[in-house]
C-alpha cells in the first residue's frame, strides 16, 4: 500500500442521453467544450490545482475517445510513479462481472484500489460539470467540522430545486434533511454532486449498501439519506463560483457561450488556475481580407472567409466566403462552405455544410452531430 490522505475517484461513464448526438459515440465528460478543451478537463484540472495526485476516472459508456486524451495523465501533471491518473472500466472476478449499477456501486466496485492507497479521506466527483473549485479548502472545512461526509452545495434559483438533490441545514452548517430532486423545497441548496468521506466510515457504509436489495446504489438516492439517518457528522460546505451541469442541449450551449460575456464568472485566462488539456499542433488562424469576427473564441487552425460573431470555434473550422457564423459552437475540423448562414447552432467535430445553406432559426438550438454532411439547399432548424 502507498498511504494516500485524499484519493480523488470521478464518475466518468455516463452516456448523457439528453445530449442526443453529442453522445452517440463519445461518453458525455469527453464532450468537447470552450474551444479547446473537453468537459472533464475542468475536474481534472481542479485536482492538480488542488494538490491531489491521485486520481482514479470510472469509465463505461464508449471510453475510447476519452480513454486517448486522458492518456497517461501528463497535461494535468498526474503521471505519477506512485499515484497519478487510473482509468477504471468494470471487470471481471472469479464469481463473475457487472457493470456498474450507479454512483455508489462503482466506487463500491474500486474498493481494492481505494484499499491499495489507502486514504484517509475519499473525495467523489462528477466528470461532466464545468467549474473552477479548490478541493483543498474543502477538505480543511471536512476537518475543522469534525465531519464524517461533506457535500459541495451551490443556491439555485426556486424553479430550479427539482433539478438537483436539495439540503437543509441548521446554523451549524449540519444538513438535516436531504432531498432528491423534490417538486418544491424551502430550501434552495443543491448538491454539486461533489464529496468528501472519511474512507473507513464510508468504506462500511457501501459495502452495506451494495448488499442492500431495495437501494439503488446512488450516493444522492441513498448513501446520503443513510448517512443522515444514522445521524452521522455530514455538513454542507457553500461554494459561490461559477458551476454548470452541462446535461441538456440548451445548458451546453449556455456554458459555452457564457464564456463570451463581458461579466463571465468563468474566466479561462487567468494564471493562477489554468484549466490543462491535451493540444494537438496545429496552424495558425487565418482571418481573410474581408472576413470580420466580433465577440468569439476562435481556436488554432481556423480559416475565417466570412463572418463570425458571439461563438465559439474549435480547431481546423473553415467558415467559406459570405456565411455568416452567430451564437454558435462549431466544433473541431468542420467545414462551412460559401454563402450559409448558421445561428444558434451546435455542431459537431469533422461536419461539412455544403454551400447555400441555413441552420438554425436563432429561437431553437439547431444541432448536428459529428460526422455529418449538410447538403446544399436542406438546412437544419431547431431541436
Amino acid at each position: 500500500m502507498h498511504k494516500k490522505e485524499m484519493v480523488a475517484m470521478i464518475l466518468a461513464g455516463g452516456q448523457g442521453t439528453r445530449l442526443k448526438d453529442l453522445t452517440k459515440d463519445i461518453c458525455k465528460p469527453a464532450i468537447p467544450f470552450a474551444g479547446k478543451y473537453r468537459i472533464i478537463d475542468f475536474t481534472l484540472s481542479n485536482c492538480t490545482h488542488s494538490g491531489i495526485d491521485t486520481v482514479g476516472v470510472l469509465i463505461q459508456y464508449k471510453p475510447l475517445n476519452l480513454n486517448t486524451h486522458i492518456g497517461i495523465g501528463i497535461p494535468w501533471d498526474l503521471d505519477r510513479m506512485y499515484g497519478g491518473v487510473h482509468l477504471l472500466a468494470p471487470f471481471m472476478t472469479e464469481t463473475g462481472g457487472n457493470w456498474y449499477k450507479n454512483t455508489a456501486n462503482s466506487i463500491y466496485e474500486n474498493i481494492g484500489f481505494l484499499d491499495y492507497y489507502d486514504p484517509e479521506y475519499l473525495l467523489v466527483l462528477s466528470g461532466d460539470h464545468i467549474y473552477k473549485m479548490d478541493y483543498s479548502e474543502m477538505l480543511a472545512y471536512h476537518k475543522e467540522k469534525n465531519a464524517d461526509a461533506t457535500i459541495a452545495v451551490i443556491e439555485v434559483p426556486e424553479e430550479d430545486v427539482s433539478r438537483f438533490g436539495i439540503m437543509s441545514t441548521n446554523e451549524e452548517g449540519a444538513v438535516t434533511k436531504f432531498v432528491e430532486k423534490p417538486k418544491s423545497s424551502d430550501s434552495r441548496l443543491a448538491s454539486m454532486g461533489v464529496y468528501i468521506f472519511n474512507w473507513e466510515k464510508i468504506r462500511k457504509l457501501l459495502i452495506e449498501d451494495n448488499f442492500d436489495k431495495n437501494s439503488q446504489n446512488d450516493f444522492g438516492k441513498d448513501i446520503i439519506p443513510k448517512l443522515i439517518e444514522k445521524k452521522e457528522r455530514v455538513f454542507a460546505y457553500s461554494f459561490n463560483g461559477y458551476w454548470k451541469d452541462v446535461g441538456t442541449i440548451e445548458s451546453y450551449w449556455e456554458a459555452n457561450l457564457d464564456l463570451l460575456k463581458d461579466d463571465s464568472k468563468l474566466n479561462l485566462y487567468e494564471d493562477k488556475w489554468r484549466i490543462y488539456s491535451k493540444t494537438t499542433a496545429n496552424p495558425p488562424q487565418y482571418i481573410g481580407e474581408n472576413s470580420r469576427i466580433a465577440n468569439s473564441i476562435i481556436s488554432d487552425g481556423c480559416v475565417i472567409m466570412g463572418e463570425v460573431s458571439n461563438s465559439i470555434l474549435f480547431s481546423n473550422v473553415y467558415v467559406g466566403r459570405n456565411t455568416k457564423i452567430m451564437n454558435s459552437v462549431i466544433m473541431a475540423n468542420t467545414k462551412i462552405e460559401e454563402n450559409v448562414i448558421v445561428d444558434k447552432a451546435v455542431i459537431g467535430a469533422n461536419t461539412t455544410i455544403r454551400r447555400n445553406n441555413v441552420v438554425g432559426n436563432s429561437i431553437d438550438i439547431a444541432l448536428i452531430g459529428e460526422g455529418r454532411e449538410v447538403k446544399s439547399n436542406s438546412g437544419v432548424q431547431g431541436v
